[in-house]
Formats: C-alpha cells, structure tokens, sequence
C-alpha cells in the first residue's frame, strides 16, 4: 500500500436492506391461440412466454377469433378477456403452444384440434436445449424479472396428466420460487365422482387448486381455472398485494356456473363436501355468485395448515419467495456476525410490519447454533429459520341460542 497522509473515507454496506417485492397473482397461461390468423408476415408467438397488458396488445401477439370458432377453443383468448378485461388485472403471462405449421389437418390447414396434451406438458429439447410448454414456465423469471403467482392451463388442466405436472411445476419455479396452480375438472366427471377421481389421479400437491365446474357469461361457458386466478388477483390487490386472505367468498363476475353442458346450481351443502374434499367451486348464494373453498388439493389427505388452507399455503410461498429475492445479494458476503445480524435484523423488521398490519399474527427470524454445525459454517452454509403464523380463514362461524327466563323480569318494570 502506497504512502498516504490526510484525511480519508470509506462506506460499509447497510446494515438493513429493503425487501424486495414479490408478484403473488401473475398468471402464467399455457394453453393454445388462434395465432394463424395474424397478418401475413407476422411471425406468431409459439412457445415462448409472453407478457400481456392489455387486450389490444393480447390481439397484436396473438389474433383474434375465427369466424364460427368458440373462445372455448382458444381459452387463451378468453384469459386475456376475463383477466385483463373483466377482472381489470394486469399484467398476465401467455405460452402459446399452437404452431400453425405443426398442427395441421389432412390438407395440411392450420388445425388447434391437433394440440395435445403432450404439447402442454412440453419439455426440454435434448440437442438444442430449447423449452416447450409447461417447461417455459422456468424462464418467465430470467426474461421478465417477475415471479409465477399462478399456472393455468385453460382447456387441458382437465387432463389428469397435465394438471399433475402443474402442481409440480408450481413448486422449484428457476430451482427456486413456489407459486400456486389451478386444474379444472373434466366434464365428464359428476360431483359425487370429483374425489374418487382427484385421489385416483394423485391429484394431491400442496400447490394445487381443483376447480368444479365453469363459469357462465352471457350463455358462454368459461373456464373456472381463469376466473379463480382472477379473483384471487382481485383480492391480494385489495390487500397490497399480500396473499393473507383468501381468494374463497370473493365475487366471481360471471352469471352461473356449467358443468358437463348441465346448469350448476349447487346448495351449500354439496359446495362443503366438495371443500371438504379439497376441491374449490362456485357458489350463488348470499352476495351472489362467489368463488367457494378454502383447501388445497392436498386436504384431507393432509392436515398441516400449511399445506392445505389456500391462504397460508399462499403466505408460506409469498415469504419464502420474498427471502429469496432479498437475501440473494447476500450471497458470497463474508460470513461474519454483521451478515448474520443483517439478515436478522431485516426480516424481523419486515415480519413485524406484517404482523403489525395483521397480515402476520407473529413471526420472526433467527439464526440458532443447533441448525448451524461447525462443518456447515466452515463450508459456507447458513440456515436462518423463519417462525410464522398467518391467520386461518373463518370458515364455519357457530352462534349458540339459549332461553334466558330471566328476562321475565322485564313484564314488571316500569
């Protein structure tokens, strides 16, 4: 070091860092558009992910409806509509699968029919490492710098297959971010049948949502995956964005519900033994039509409050999103006692504003020596755990009546 006299400054980093802010509801749609009807020498959007906020730039991207085609044909279109449109909810990620040069008829016309399944659940490409379908789910991150809040695939989930692969790839988004998934129930299957077939499909992630029945709007049928991840947008708006509260009594803006061509007018007690049997719905009811269900697919089999009410499922994947993000900075810092106190310091004063807001009824942070043996320290391996309480939803309120006789009394007062 050189020779030096004066006087001299130098800065330490913060010792509190700002969390970062985590997108909780943006809908990653993997489905099919009718991309065949774009201008002649636009080049469609086929497997590759797409951020839409509005509806003129959901048409520009991905055409408009052909002539005696139904929006049930290209739910992508009928996303982009309830989304952005109805909900009022942007912004909204889009995957088309459907390549107009690929799915052809016998005279060799671009034909959606032709997509499958298989062309949902996509893959990895061994010699160019390229990803289709529910694989590009990985790069919605990398390209936009926003976190899945909900994978959809409008018009396939209904496809055991497919629905399984949502619920795993809601969880380990890029290695590392977790997110929720919704799975509507095929047509063919009746109410009393729902639980037999989400159990014989091992249809059971924690990150999974299995919506019973359509919506209906105006006498057309729209699928129930598209206006849950609406309403679920719509409520963790309201609430900055925090996904305390749950999606479930939340107007749904749609007329009625469909289900096998058949009109859907369920009691409260059928749409309970659906939630009780992990499947959301819709109910109309007092307040109207309403989303209805508070568990995940992994109830009843599973009985942790983490893993089965939709909220704090939700808050569980919504925090540990947000470490992420936050502490990533961190990473290679020397690990001394000013990083431990850092990383302290800043989620404890993040949880307790949550807790504060009631968006939290406690949690906290710490780092305990028996988490951290001497040969993990000397690796490079921290653990932090994180203690917190989101709050149940209310889901059965109990009044109890009783006859008082001593209010007899009162024949006597003046």
């Amino acid at each position: 070091m050189s020779y030096r006299r004066g006087v001299y400054t130098r800065e330490e980093p913060t010792s509190l860092l700002p969390p970062m802010r985590v997108e909780v509801s943006l809908p990653v749609v993997v489905s099919v558009a009718p991309v065949h009807t774009l201008p002649e020498g636009v080049i469609p959007s086929v497997n590759k992910p797409e951020l839409v906020f509005s509806m003129s730039e959901g048409v520009k991207l991905f055409g408009s409806l052909p002539t005696g085609a139904k929006k049930t044909d290209y739910p992508i279109l009928q996303a982009l509509d309830i989304y952005l449109g109805r909900y009022r909810m942007a912004p909204i990620c889009i995957i088309n699968v459907f390549d107009p040069k690929k799915h052809v008829d016998a005279q060799g016309n671009p034909d959606v029919s032709k997509v499958t399944a298989a062309d949902i659940i996509g893959g990895i490409d061994a010699a160019t490492g390229q990803r289709t379908g529910l694989e590009l789910v990985n790069e919605v991150f990398p390209r936009f710098r926003l976190i899945p809040g909900q994978i959809i695939a409008p018009g396939f989930s209904d496809n055991p297959a497919v629905a399984l692969l949502i619920g795993a790839k809601s969880t380990g988004i890029s290695g590392h971010f977790d997110c929720g998934g919704i799975a509507d129930v095929p047509a063919g299957v009746k109410l009393s049948e729902v639980p037999a077939w989400v159990q014989d499909n091992n249809l059971t992630d924690k990150n999974l949502l299995i919506s019973f029945g359509n919506a209906l709007f105006n006498d057309e049928e729209e699928f129930g995956s598209i206006h849950w991840a609406g309403l679920t947008a719509q409520r963790d708006v309201a609430n900055e964005g925090i996904p305390y509260w749950s999606p479930s009594n939340q107007r749904m803006l749609a007329n009625g519900m469909v289900h096998g061509g058949q009109e859907l007018m369920l009691d409260p007690q059928q749409a309970a033994y659906l939630n009780g049997n992990g499947i959301i719905t819709g109910l109309s009811w007092i307040g109207g039509m309403v989303g209805w269900g508070d568990r995940t697919a992994a109830y009843p089999g599973v009985t942790d409050v983490k893993d089965t009410f939709i909220p704090i499922r939700r808050m569980f994947n919504f925090v540990g999103n947000t470490l992420v993000k936050t502490a990533w900075q961190l990473v290679d810092r020397p690990m001394n006692r000013r990083l431990r106190d850092t990383v302290c310091d800043t989620f404890n004063i993040w949880l307790n504003g949550l807790e504060r807001r009631q968006f939290l009824l406690g949690g906290r942070c710490v780092f305990l020596g028996s988490d951290n043996p001497t040969t993990d320290l000397m690796d490079g391996i921290t653990r932090f755990r994180v203690f917190m309480t989101p709050p149940s939803p209310n889901r059965e309120m109990n009044f109890i009546k009783e006859y008082d006789p001593g209010y007899i009394s009162t024949l006597f007062a003046n």
